[in-house]
């Protein structure tokens, strides 16, 4: 939309901005405090899979809009970023509570995911079609990951955190080609954003890549992943039990 007026777009750390990030983080809050109230009961199980199915209409809306003739963009139509894919996995790990798909959710959403919230790369303004798509999916990963993280319980451990490595290794690796063939950046694995990012700071391609997915996997390995087997190394050295599972 760049016929847009530079006063009518959207502003990154504007007072909408902190709203929507205020909105983020006391909505979280408050998914883990109502998984908390209503974990492994019955009512878990409506729960789950109705914030599940919500999380599938969105998205498949959103995609649906984004196919349409008038919009339909090889460049941005398809959900091949990171951020994209953790769309579906929240809604697979709600809807089954599987420990892979919530570790995914879990360590994109708390990364990828709030690193878009906080630096969006967006310019519509509300309440513009994209605009709503942007912010609605992104801070629904956001809930779910905390919801099944804090709220439900699932625990991370060092073979969700392989498996998650491995996948977005198996993503990189795919959606590369198809950006090298298909002239797009999904997952800004050719050029930086548009907008300003944190990615400037890493020098031209490929080593904003290689220095990014370094901090990144270093990040979920030692914020993301060690505390949680700490807690359970703990908890199983004082109840007299020697084994760690994972």
């Amino acid at each position: 939309m760049s016929y847009l007026l530079a006063e009518d777009r959207f502003h990154a750390y504007s007072g909408q901005h902190f709203l929507l990030l205020a909105i983020t983080a006391v909505g979280a809050l408050g998914f883990v405090w109502w998984g908390r109230r209503h974990r492994d009961t019955p009512q878990e199980v409506v729960v789950r899979r109705t914030f599940a199915s919500v999380s599938l209409l969105v998205i498949v809306a959103w995609q649906l809009y984004l196919l349409t003739p008038d919009v339909r963009n090889v460049r941005t139509s398809w959900p091949l970023g990171l951020s994209d894919l953790a769309d579906y996995t929240a809604v697979f790990a709600l809807w089954t509570r599987g420990l892979k798909t919530s570790a995914f959710t879990y360590y994109v959403g708390f990364t990828f995911t709030m690193m878009a919230l906080l630096t969006p790369a967006l310019t519509e303004p509300f309440p513009t079609v994209r605009w709503w798509g942007f912010w609605i999916r992104h801070i629904d990963v956001v809930w779910a990951a905390a919801y099944l993280i804090w709220g439900l319980g699932i625990r991370p451990t060092w073979r969700l955190y392989r498996t998650t490595v491995v996948a977005v290794l198996i993503w990189a690796g795919v959606t590369y080609t198809f950006n090298v063939t298909m002239d797009t950046n999904y997952g800004y694995l050719v050029n930086t954003p548009s907008t300003a990012s944190p990615l400037d700071l890493f020098g031209p391609w490929p080593w904003y890549v290689v220095i990014a997915m370094g901090i990144i996997l270093t990040l979920w390995a030692v914020v993301f992943t060690l505390p949680w087997e700490r807690a359970r190394a703990r908890t199983a050295s004082e109840s007299g039990d020697g084994r760690v599972r994972t």
